[in-house]
């Protein structure tokens, strides 16, 4: 049975590898017209369809929606009964029907072209109802389906994600859309925290803040150290330039040494130490700790003055890595 199984699984693999192959060949003049009519609109990409083209269509307008190209999903049925009016003239609608006969078009078509609203028509009937109306159509059409009675939508629907994964990647490489445009539409994930989050946003400060005077001892920077937690203190000139740092690995090897606590800290401490920058994004300072192999670093402005410091836990309760 396990043998039979993997047979039909690979089967269905190889077929619809061998159809999603043939796109490759469709990505001509026709394609770049649709991408055109996106690129020109001024309202918003409204994508539709029926059955499981309407389930792939929902993925492909959040896929454009994060992407650089505001759009929506609209129910073709539901556009019948009210939706209709979601669509506007300056928007380009994008249906997709495998057949292009789905019978919603019998009566959207016209009122679409009464509108004046660009129809971008993602279908493998090509010499379809949808296709002739169409201001752009999208190739998807198979030679066959995966599915044995060539009933379910496997390979066709393999083809229309693909198509809209690419339509939407040409969009937004097109208009140089990048990583922090991409967080700003997905500010609750990781990566939002990392992109968007600056190290000012979750450093510590005020009476948080570790510090102590370059001109201290040991005894008072282990204290320092005691009272904050952080695991680093910095150490500060009378301007509160930052002229090196303290941490609990540099009180742990004065003591093995024999040092005394009573000693200068200038001696003790390690100079000039890591600093993160106050504008650095909190992903950047992230790599820049594991970077250094440390879990603590001050922060500084322009000048090199103490603002604030921060640790690796900051950064993950923040959400950041």
């Amino acid at each position: 049975m396990n043998k039979s199984l993997l047979g039909f699984a690979r089967e269905t693999l190889e077929i619809e590898i061998e159809e999603a192959q043939r796109l490759l060949t469709r990505l001509d003049e026709r394609f770049v017209h649709a991408c055109q009519l996106l690129l020109d609109c001024t309202g918003k990409a409204v994508v539709s369809g029926m059955g499981k083209s309407g389930h792939i269509g929902k993925k492909i307008a959040a896929s454009l929606a994060s992407t650089g190209t505001p759009a929506f999903f609209v129910h073709p049925a539901e556009a019948l009964h009210g939706d209709l009016g979601m669509i506007g003239s300056q928007d380009v609608l994008i249906f997709i029907s495998y057949s292009g006969r789905a019978k919603e078009l019998d009566m959207l078509l016209p009122l679409l072209a009464e509108n004046n609203t660009k129809l971008i028509a993602i279908t493998g009937g090509k010499d379809s109802p949808l296709a002739h109306a169409a201001d752009a159509v999208i190739d998807v059409s198979v030679e066959r389906e995966a599915c044995p009675m060539g009933l379910a939508p496997t390979s066709s629907a393999v083809n229309t994600l693909m198509m809209g994964d690419a339509l939407a990647m040409a969009l937004m490489r097109h208009r140089g859309f990048g990583a922090e445009d991409f967080a700003r539409s997905h500010p609750g994930g990781s990566l939002g925290a990392r992109l968007l989050n600056r190290v000012h946003h979750l450093m510590r400060t005020g009476d948080r803040l570790p510090v102590i005077g370059s001109d201290d001892n040991v005894m008072n920077a282990m204290l320092e150290l005691s009272r904050t937690g952080l695991g680093l203190i910095a150490v500060c000139d009378v301007q509160q330039h930052v002229v090196g740092v303290f941490t609990d690995g540099d009180l742990r090897r004065w003591l093995v040494k024999g040092h005394g606590l009573n000693e200068p800290l200038l001696n003790a401490m390690t100079r000039p130490g890591y600093r993160l920058p106050v504008q650095s994004r909190a992903g950047d300072a992230l790599e820049a700790l594991h970077q250094q192999n440390i879990s603590a670093a001050p922060v500084v402005d322009s000048e090199g003055v103490l603002v604030g410091a921060i640790n690796l836990h900051d950064l993950h309760q923040a959400g950041v890595g």
